[in-house]
């Protein structure tokens, strides 16, 4: 009895032990728990919360749609538009499941496992199809062993629609942005990166502007994969990114870039540049550089070619600087027209140096020293004005400073300050030496002239406008200072400038109908840090029409091969340009026809010249000779250009006569690649 009794005693103790042992177990595990979710939920809670949210929901950024960049008339001139990159992991691609007829993936009886096949040729024939790669180029792409396949990038729309529609085991595609040009003006306008972040031009210049705000969206994720948009979270839409309009003017500007690519070729030139801006308001309608590039082909771009030569290279400029010698001489010596000047026959001795004429000129007018670019007198002008006087004028013309055009790399230029000026500075100032200036300053200088006497400061970017077309900020003209009076600047067009292109070394620059004032310029560039063998930079600046001015352009060729004279090789260029500007815009027939005196004296004579044609796309040449009041008769095809025209250029004819020509397909080759 009494054993029975200790057995249960001891078996009711070892049951209490075992009992008090479970127990104990399970408070540990119980305060491990709760251990173990204070610290999830309180002492390491931002980092558990990034996991969950790593797992199951995904921020994806939505790119801003970047601004778009018109020309004057609203064209487009930059634009962005989406695009569809496709991508591919190999191995998957390898190891795609096999399906029935229902579209369900098929078990192997014996492994269990998906069943799976290689799908490399398939889809490297599909891609083919569609874009017209060669399949061997995808075949190389998705056969690599890791990483991932690159199958194709910023495919438009509507070409990777067939793709899209298709699910492909183990290709996907992405949404991108593309920027798309009118293709001019591309060292203005400059290009994006593949990230369409600007790296040139206006492009970098404006790309907080243009560029917008990224906009997000928040996803949410199932647990069998589906993904939607998170409840209750505030989505951020993209901004799109603000728009500029341009004072260019895509017709003008697609015209003097074909007229410096043909100089170019025809000279053998080095480069070329030109520029036409409004002498009124300082707009600037085209701005041009060659060697150029494809902005549509990053890989055409370089910064040599990006490099946008009107604002940032200087130059040495020669005669056409000699529109301070004569506004000084005019204003500070009295000098006129009439005035009888000594040239010295062509040999000025200036101690072991010697100041030359390309003539020997003895006794001449002051009007004939500037219409043949007498440097003999340019220099005794000069030395007579004296140093201070001659330094004011150069630097209110503005000369030696930036414009204010606002363009990237835009270079002052070089005028020595006075205390540094040795006894030839102020003669070789005089006719355009020691003194460095750029394109844009020295269309600006006659534009100034233009404007009786008055400097604009040049602009491009007219204004700027957010998504909805509101303009947030505009530019307008702004008048910088007067450089001569309204008598001198008006005097020195007409009496000087007009006759060197009437008579003296810019004939090759007139238009037909239109009265044109200029300067020529033929200026040394040293090589190799001396004069010796020299290149040559030549040059025309002027504006048109003289009564009345409206627009001044500049055309610089640098370093031609055989002729070199301003007056043989830009002035042509000059009055090409301005020809064909005026067959083709509108608003240039508008403004001369209401600004111009000589329109009603055109209007009412019985004969007018017939313009050189060659070269002028069939409709620019039939606006242009409607213009002239002649009718155009042509044979050939209809978008060609005139490559025969029946009647010589310069021939006075009738009102209303026809001109006949003949139009053909014709490349001109450039020097953009």
């Amino acid at each position: 009895m009494n054993d029975n009794l200790s057995h249960t005693e001891t078996g009711d103790k070892r049951f209490g032990q075992r009992l008090g042992f479970v127990v104990l177990l399970f408070f540990v595990f119980l305060v491990a728990i709760i251990l173990m979710l204070l610290n999830i939920q309180v002492v390491n809670v931002r980092k558990y919360q990034e996991k969950a949210l790593k797992q199951y929901v995904r921020i994806v950024t939505e790119k801003a749609q970047r601004g778009i960049i018109i020309d004057r008339h609203g064209r487009m001139l930059a634009e962005t538009v989406e695009t569809i990159s496709f991508y591919a992991d190999p191995k998957k691609v390898r190891k795609t499941p096999v399906v029935d007829k229902n579209g369900k993936m098929v078990v192997d009886r014996k492994s269990r496992e998906l069943k799976t096949h290689d799908n490399t040729a398939e889809i490297a024939k599909m891609f083919s199809e569609v874009t017209g790669q060669p399949q061997r180029f995808y075949l190389k792409a998705l056969r690599k062993r890791k990483g991932v396949a690159v199958l194709a990038r910023k495919l438009p729309v509507a070409k990777a629609l067939p793709l899209m529609q298709q699910k492909i085991h183990g290709v996907w595609f992405d949404k991108e942005q593309q920027r798309y040009y009118l293709n001019v003006a591309a060292q203005v306008i400059g290009v994006t990166d593949s990230k369409n972040k600007g790296i040139s031009g206006l492009e970098l210049q404006l790309d907080k502007s243009l560029r917008g705000q990224d906009g997000s969206r928040i996803y949410q994720r199932s647990a069998n994969g589906t993904r939607y948009p998170a409840p209750d979270v505030l989505q951020q839409d993209p901004e799109k990114g603000n728009s500029v309009q341009l004072t260019i003017d895509a017709d003008i500007q697609s015209i003097v870039e074909d007229e410096l690519a043909k100089a170019v070729v025809e000279f053998q030139a080095g480069a070329a540049s030109g520029i036409v801006m409004d002498v009124r308001s300082g707009e600037i309608l085209a701005m041009a550089s060659n060697p150029t590039y494809d902005l549509n082909r990053r890989a055409t771009w370089t910064p040599e070619r990006s490099r946008n030569r009107a604002v940032t290279d200087s130059y040495e400029p020669g005669s056409t600087f000699k529109i301070v010698m004569a506004s000084a001489g005019t204003e500070v010596l009295h000098r006129k027209a009439e005035d009888m000047v000594f040239a010295h026959n062509g040999v000025l001795p200036f101690g072991r140096l010697r100041i030359r004429d390309h003539e020997a000129y003895g006794n001449i007018t002051f009007q004939q020293a500037v219409m043949y670019s007498s440097n003999v007198i340019a220099a005794k002008t000069a030395m007579a004005v004296g140093p201070e006087k001659f330094y004011a004028y150069t630097k209110n013309f503005g000369f030696g400073s930036k414009s204010g055009v606002g363009l990237i790399g835009e270079s002052p230029g070089f005028v020595r300050s006075l205390k540094k000026w040795d006894k030839t500075t102020l003669p070789w100032m005089g006719y355009g030496y020691q003194v460095m200036v750029t394109p844009l300053q020295m269309v600006q200088a006659y534009a100034a002239l233009a404007n009786d006497g008055e400097l604009m400061r040049p602009f491009v970017v007219k204004k700027v406008m957010d998504r909805e077309g509101k303009v947030i900020r505009e530019n307008t003209p702004q008048t910088v200072r007067k450089v001569v009076t309204t008598e001198t600047a008006r005097y020195l067009a007409q009496r000087y400038f007009k006759a060197v292109v009437d008579s003296g070394t810019a004939k090759k620059a007139a238009i037909p109908g239109i009265s044109v004032a200029g300067k020529t310029g033929t200026a040394r560039r040293a090589r190799n840090g001396s004069y010796a063998n020299p290149v040559f930079i030549a040059s025309f600046v002027g504006f048109f029409p003289v009564e009345s001015p409206r627009y001044a352009m500049i055309i610089l060729v640098e370093e031609p091969r055989g002729m070199y004279y301003g007056g043989t090789v830009a002035a042509p260029v000059f009055s090409s340009i301005a020809t064909r500007m005026l067959a083709c815009s509108e608003e240039l027939q508008k403004n001369l026809a209401f600004r111009a005196p000589e329109q009603g004296v055109i209007d009412a004579i019985a004969t007018v010249a017939v313009p050189d044609l060659h070269g002028l796309k069939g409709k620019d040449a039939k606006r242009l000779l409607e213009w002239l009041g002649l009718v155009m008769e042509y044979t050939g095809d209809s978008d060609g250009l005139v490559v025969y025209q029946n009647v010589t250029a310069g021939v006075p004819v009738d009102k209303e006569s026809i001109i006949r020509v003949k139009l053909a397909m014709k490349t001109v080759k450039r020097t953009s690649l």
